[in-house]
């Protein structure tokens, strides 16, 4: 499910996917978060230094890197009362 955060001067914030097409809304603007990326030992880490965030991790899997990074991000990110 795709949250769309709307702020008081009609700005949205919403961690990107598919479900909706954005321009539809205006003209996005679209900037990374984070990045998940492999580490030299084989696992894998969420970095979200683009949105002020820490490094999470590191992970086995490089879905239980997303995972994290998406939980980060909606509990960190997307309810901020700052636009990055």
């Amino acid at each position: 499910m795709m949250e769309l955060m709307i702020d008081a001067h009609g700005v949205i914030r919403c961690l990107y996917d598919e479900t909706l097409l954005l321009n539809s809304l205006g003209s996005p603007v679209i900037q990374r978060a984070s990045h998940v990326e492999p580490t030299a030992e084989g696992q894998w880490e969420a970095d979200l230094s683009p949105v002020s965030g820490p490094r999470l991790g590191p992970f086995s899997r490089r879905s239980a890197a997303l995972a994290a990074e998406t939980v980060w991000l909606q509990q960190n990110w997307l309810l901020s009362d700052t636009m990055e």
